[in-house]
């Protein structure tokens, strides 16, 4: 089915996800997750209210009792989850894809993930074998429950000291304007806080640089120091610099662990990150003394790689961070606090954002994540593409395939993988001159499609 993904369920609202797809899908979610206790959530988008009732509507009829939280962020959800102490969760939202989506991030008890390979597949083969659950002999029961209070206590707790840094904040018009403005009133300059769910003052990807137009402006205006720039739902978030320039996300892994490191003494010093993730990330990361560990990209296999490891924290180039003292979820906002904090603590020392970060994204030309569309057979293009740089470039020192495919020689890398959530191939590459980074990226274009 369409709208079973990777890592969730998503798809265009009315074709590939309806009404009546989550209803069944809430037929079957408490069978295959052996859960009775659900929270639900849902971000501002203006399907979600019908989806949530359709899906809430199955669950109920499969016996299990809903607690529903309303408008709330991704983060949020899976906060309610832990900490209430739920079997299972499910949360409305189509994280940064474009008004006309919608979707559900399903997760166990503590927030523990649940992507295809966790029990969506089961969810979908049920569902296509036309072999619901039965309903139960007693439905269960729906109540209205608040945790906004809670969470954003919790984040403010957290808060450090932001005096003295300027910065602008964009929050998209999406779900963390629900409780950010507050949270961060020191903010020159406060963008789309309107959380109407249309998206109208831009796109909610903050990786597209249209998207990122208003805050650069803003930056500009304001003199800021930094500018921070959240997705749809609130777990994700970016940054631009004083002159608004984009700051690849991955760039803050090491700035993240070392301000962790006191807070979570019982953690081991394992950070994950993504196949894509800078060399210079990672070299860094082995040099202040943690454990860099490359999982495939997605918030099921970072999630999991860090609760079982017991690891510190980590990142994604796309601009999630994973914290082990938040249940080892993800949350755009407790990312955007510590580097806040991070930044103020070093201007007050007369250092600025540059100083923290050239030397760990400075030791390599990068290509960024580069999107090549309508690849008919994106895995054979993988494999014309490995073999393309293998014939430039010879064997590479070290191969990971368990994501497309990253290949690393001493002086570059190139990773080619296709894109589990949108009809894409994705390439990432670095190398020491712009030279063999053009070379590389040449040759990998040119084998794309044959």
């Amino acid at each position: 089915m369409k709208a079973f993904k990777a890592y969730d369920i998503r798809g265009v609202y009315g074709q590939d996800l309806t009404g009546d797809l989550a209803y069944q899908i809430g037929r079957c979610l408490p069978t295959v997750l052996a859960a009775k206790h659900f929270v639900v959530g849902r971000d501002v988008r203006l399907s979600s209210p019908a989806l949530v009732e359709a899906l809430t509507r199955g669950l109920l009829e499969a016996g299990a009792d809903v607690d529903d939280i309303g408008r709330c962020t991704t983060p949020m959800c899976y906060f309610a989850n832990a900490e209430g102490g739920y079997d299972a969760s499910v949360m409305v939202t189509a994280s940064h894809n474009p008004p006309a989506y919608n979707g559900f991030k399903v997760c166990r008890s503590d927030a523990r993930p649940c992507g295809y390979d966790q029990g969506l597949r089961e969810v979908e083969a049920l569902i296509e074998g036309g072999a619901l659950p039965p309903p139960a002999s007693l439905p269960g029961t729906r109540r209205e429950r608040a945790f906004t209070e809670a969470y954003v206590a919790w984040m403010a707790a957290r808060k450090p000291d932001l005096s003295g840094l300027a910065f602008s904040v964009d929050f998209s018009d999406g779900a963390t304007g629900l409780i950010g403005k507050a949270l961060l009133a020191e903010a020159c300059e406060v963008l789309n806080t309107g959380c109407s769910g249309r998206f109208e003052c831009h796109g909610p990807d903050p990786l597209k640089e249209d998207n990122r137009a208003q805050l650069r402006r803003s930056v500009q205006a304001q003199g800021a120091d930094i500018g921070v720039l959240f997705d749809g739902d609130g777990d994700r978030v970016c940054f631009v610099d004083a002159e608004g320039t984009f700051i690849p996300p991955d760039a803050f892994i090491p700035l993240i662990a070392e301000e962790l490191r006191t807070r979570c003494p019982d953690a081991t010093n394992v950070v994950v990150h993504d196949v894509r993730t800078s060399r210079g990330v990672i070299e860094t990361l082995r040099e202040r003394g943690f454990e860099p560990r490359m999982v495939k990209v997605g918030a099921a296999f970072a999630k999991t790689a860090l609760r079982e490891s017991n690891g510190l924290c980590g990142g994604e180039v796309a601009g999630h961070y994973y914290f082990r003292d938040f249940h080892w979820s993800d949350s755009g906002f407790y990312a955007a606090l510590i580097i806040l904090g991070v930044l103020a603590r070093a201007k007050r020392e007369g250092r600025t954002l540059h100083d923290l970060i050239d030397p760990i994204i400075g030791r390599y030309v990068s290509s960024g994540e580069v999107n090549i569309p309508d690849v008919a057979d994106r895995p054979a293009a993988v494999a014309r593409v490995e073999a393309a740089l293998v014939a430039l470039m010879g064997p590479p020192e070290h191969r990971i395939d368990y994501d497309g495919v990253r290949l690393d020689w001493p002086d570059a890398w190139l990773g080619v993988r296709p894109s589990n959530t949108e009809p894409l191939l994705r390439i990432a590459a670095e190398a020491k001159t712009q030279e063999t980074l053009n070379k590389l990226l040449a040759a990998a274009r040119s084998a794309v499609n044959g």
